[in-house]
């Protein structure tokens, strides 16, 4: 396993991150905790989760999950850099209470002593906003955030689906009250949805954070699914099918296919590989529903993409370009 420099901080992470979303609602515990012993036993050190995983009336499953694996014990927790996030309603009995989700302070103290007894953990590494709260001032965010680092139930906080303008707005608020601010951005990026270049990923190397992608396959689609469905004989289910109706997306997908069948490459791995060659990329999120998927993870670490391959990947997928060249001069 490779590691780097979480944005700004001086927190080691592997530059694979283990998305747990799948932990509950496809995967049972016992199928979760053997991906989580692999993981760890290659190495990978950086673990994501969120409070609302589980979904619907299992919201919090996920954590628990994870919380139930600490508890086996051989330093688990100690190897671990642990992240979650807030924001999603954790109303009681699956009702949309009020003061149960988003950003105020009485929300953020609940829900951060709700994922520590779930995580059966006394501290969280990175804590995230899970999205923008339109209501909350920035003000009120920090002081909560503060206390919980004073506290030492989190160390760092970090982002997830903000626009750049968000970064900055959280940042400099950050700065006027002499808080550390964020260290990190979690944001939909792959080779297919470029558009946090624009923006949101300069904003975050300018201020110091780490971008860690999610969805680095878009949903299967990036993961060689027209050669799965021939395969197959089947159409399949989920988003890419789905976004392969598009005629012009399935020429775009099937021109991916076919240049890297020329290189004798997996289409997953290629799609990882091309994020760890991408500025200011920590590490993808990958999201195993089976041990066979990690290995097909970790194999992406390793793999070096020539001069010639990253060029012809651009040309299928094109990314928007720098702001504001992008739509202005």
């Amino acid at each position: 396993m490779k590691y780097t420099q979480l944005g700004r901080t001086g927190l080691k992470v592997s530059r694979l991150v283990l998305g747990t979303m799948n932990f509950g609602p496809q995967t049972d515990e016992v199928t979760s905790h053997a991906i989580m012993d692999a993981a760890l036993d290659a190495g990978l050190n950086f673990v994501d989760t969120a409070n609302v995983y589980g979904w619907g009336e299992n919201k919090g499953r996920t954590e628990s999950i994870i919380g139930n694996w600490f508890a086996k014990g051989g330093e688990r927790r100690d190897k671990v850099v642990l992240a979650t996030k807030v924001y999603g309603n954790m109303g009681p009995d699956g009702e949309a209470w009020p003061n149960h989700d988003k950003l105020s302070a009485v929300n953020i103290r609940r829900a951060v002593d709700a994922s520590l007894k779930r995580l059966r953990t006394d501290y969280i590494d990175l804590y995230q906003f899970h999205h923008i709260d339109r209501s909350t001032p920035f003000e009120e965010i920090w002081q909560a955030m503060d206390v919980l680092v004073q506290q030492g139930k989190i160390l760092y906080a970090g982002s997830s689906n903000f626009p750049g303008y968000k970064i900055a707005q959280a940042n400099e608020t950050a700065a006027r009250r002499g808080s550390y601010g964020l260290v990190s951005e979690q944001c939909l990026y792959n080779l297919f949805e470029r558009r946090a270049e624009m923006e949101v990923i300069p904003a975050a190397q300018d201020y110091g954070l780490g971008v860690i992608p999610w969805s680095p396959l878009h949903g299967g689609l990036l993961g060689g699914v027209i050669r799965k469905q021939v395969e197959g004989g089947r159409r399949g289910s989920g988003r890419a099918p789905d976004t392969l109706a598009d005629p012009a997306v399935r020429t775009q997908i099937q021109a991916y296919e076919d240049l890297l069948d020329k290189h004798g490459l997996e289409p997953g791995e290629v799609s990882l590989a091309w994020l760890l060659t991408r500025p200011g990329v920590t590490g993808p999120i990958v999201g195993p529903r089976t041990a066979e998927q990690l290995d097909s993870a970790l194999r992406a670490v390793e793999l070096e993409l020539p001069e010639e391959l990253l060029a012809a990947l651009d040309e299928i997928f094109p990314g928007p370009g720098p702001s504001p060249e992008a739509f202005a001069w």
